[in-house]
């Protein structure tokens, strides 16, 4: 009897270890290093990485880089590692960690009533989140940007429509654009990297999600840029990339693709013109602060 039990217990350690890892991420689970403040009643958590350049005399850049559908911000950290760019260019970085429902994290990009996936208000906690890192750090209030990954694309465009007085550009990595529209107050510089094998979020969309040329299309049109892109394509890597760039804009901000042909539903390690995910993210939003072109 005792064998036996001694075996189901060793399969059942066996099966969980099994199922974690074919999960990748741990779902809701604590975040070492983190901080934390009180939103709505419910304890809320954020990393945050500051470059060893930090002075406290000079305002410095933010970036938010918000993690996908199930993550949590440590392992989302290491997943779409931004730090050694923080550090080299001299921007504060931040990883916030989304609340739980079903045992599973995520990001609610729409005001309470919208597309979301819980009541969570995510909107009131990023911007208290500013605040309190501000509170703790000169942060340049006309350089905030975000970035994210699938559900945290989502998150990111969600904080285009509703939070735009507070971020100067964002960029959204293999996600989309939920329909919960809001009152953008400024050009917002927009930035989309898409694989054209996505099938979590398909490129040219279903009867649940928007197409990528659909996204683009509506900044396109918002931003009033050129209607006709100047391209580059990329061949010398594991996979084709196609960059669209539509500008001759308004407040000098355009809107700009990267399209992965092949590429699936990941945070890309395919390098365009030798440049990381992380260094074309940096290198289209710094280009802005909330007032445009800087």
């Amino acid at each position: 009897m005792k064998k036996s039990i001694l075996l189901l217990s060793i399969l059942f350690i066996i099966g969980c270890s099994r199922v974690n890892s074919d999960k990748k991420f741990n779902s809701c689970s604590e975040n070492t290093d983190a901080q934390s403040i009180i939103h709505d009643n419910i304890e809320r958590e954020y990393l945050i990485y500051v470059p060893d350049s930090y002075n406290q005399t000079s305002a410095t850049p933010m970036m938010i880089n918000f993690h996908g559908f199930s993550y949590t911000a440590n392992d989302y950290m290491k997943y779409a590692d931004m730090r050694s760019i923080a550090e080299s260019n001299e921007f504060i970085l931040v990883y916030p960690q989304g609340s739980c429902s079903d045992g599973l994290s995520h990001w609610n990009p729409c005001p309470r009533g919208g597309d979301n996936k819980s009541t969570a208000d995510d909107l009131g906690f990023i911007q208290a989140m500013i605040n309190d890192i501000s509170t703790q750090y000169n942060i340049d209030q006309e350089r905030i940007y975000a970035t994210g990954y699938s559900n945290g694309g989502m998150m990111a465009y969600g904080l285009a429509h509703h939070k735009s007085d507070l971020i100067a550009a964002i960029a959204c990595v293999s996600g989309i654009m939920l329909d919960c529209f809001g009152s953008t107050s400024h050009p917002m510089p927009i930035l989309h990297l898409h694989g054209t094998s996505d099938y979590d979020l398909p490129y040219n969309g279903n009867s649940e999600y928007p197409s990528v040329q659909s996204i683009l299309e509506y900044w396109i049109n918002f931003n009033n840029t050129s209607i006709n892109p100047t391209t580059k394509i990329d061949n010398s890597g594991s996979i084709p990339i196609e960059h669209y760039i539509y500008d001759k804009e308004d407040n000098s901000v355009s809107v700009e693709h990267l399209k992965y042909i092949g590429g699936e539903h990941v945070w890309f390690d395919s390098t365009f013109e030798g440049f990381s995910t992380a260094e074309l993210i940096w290198n289209f939003v710094s280009q802005y602060d909330i007032n445009g072109k800087r």
